[in-house]
């Protein structure tokens, strides 16, 4: 098999995988743990008694900062980094990465988002509605689309495009800690984690993550599972940048 050919199946082989196992590990849904919320009065929106449509709303938000903060987490600290990069690994930057996670990363980040849907104790159809949109975006910002600039940038005030969401996947350490949204751009402009453009260009930019540059490696399902346990660059991305960004961030 080709590259090309290689990376996809490896990419959605590792997303059957994944929710095989999470429903066998955790046979527990988001609604259903925002119906046994609802049921018991649990979370913050059980003290409260507003329209429905503004419950939705407020709770979509939430769970967007939510994932927000997890995101950042996952950057932060070595161990998570550790699964997290699995899907930073990626060589390339297509649909299938935004669905491209380590096992132990998404049955860790189910538990997170129950734990969230409970302490929030949102409407059933908030978490309907996130979920949707959730997949739809992470699927749109990690697609190869090349959108209009002037569109770009009006769209990435209410939504992640692909443009912005790629800086993030930069091996330069200063852009891959920027722009850590999914959905909802926001957070990133409020805590100031935006960063508009790579500094070498989108068209000369270099994805992945530098220490790991093995297509057999990363783009290959035992190789991504076994990634998280190779040595790896969080201990360096926690004491900063490396000359090659320190030099390129002079420039901006």
């Amino acid at each position: 098999m080709g590259y090309r050919t290689w990376r996809w199946t490896s990419n959605l082989s590792l997303v059957l995988l994944n929710r095989t196992l999470v429903r066998i590990i955790i046979p527990v849904t988001a609604v259903s743990a925002a119906m046994y919320a609802g049921a018991h009065e649990y979370g913050l929106f059980s003290l409260v008694d507003w329209p429905l449509w503004l419950e939705v709303l407020l709770a979509v938000i939430a769970f967007d900062l939510a994932i927000y903060l997890q995101h950042v987490m996952f950057h932060a600290v070595p161990l998570f980094w550790r699964l997290h990069m699995v899907h930073h690994a990626d060589l390339d930057l297509d649909v299938t990465t935004g669905l491209r996670f380590h096992t132990l990363e998404i049955l860790l980040s189910t538990l997170i988002k129950l734990s969230a849907v409970l302490v929030i104790g949102s409407p059933v159809m908030a978490v309907v509605v996130f979920e949707v949109l959730l997949n739809a975006t992470s699927m749109f910002n990690h697609s190869n689309i090349k959108l209009p600039e002037q569109f770009d940038r009006l769209l990435r005030w209410f939504v992640v495009t692909p443009d912005m969401h790629r800086v993030h996947h930069s091996v330069i350490h200063r852009e891959i800690n920027s722009n850590f949204g999914f959905n909802l751009p926001w957070w990133d402009y409020l805590l100031g984690t935006y960063l508009p453009q790579p500094q070498e260009g989108h068209e000369l930019m270099k994805i992945g993550v530098r220490t790991f540059t093995d297509e057999r490696q990363v783009e290959r399902l035992p190789g991504m599972l076994l990634l998280p346990f190779q040595h790896t660059e969080s201990a360096s991305m926690k004491k900063g940048y490396t000359s090659e960004s320190q030099s390129g961030e002079k420039q901006l």
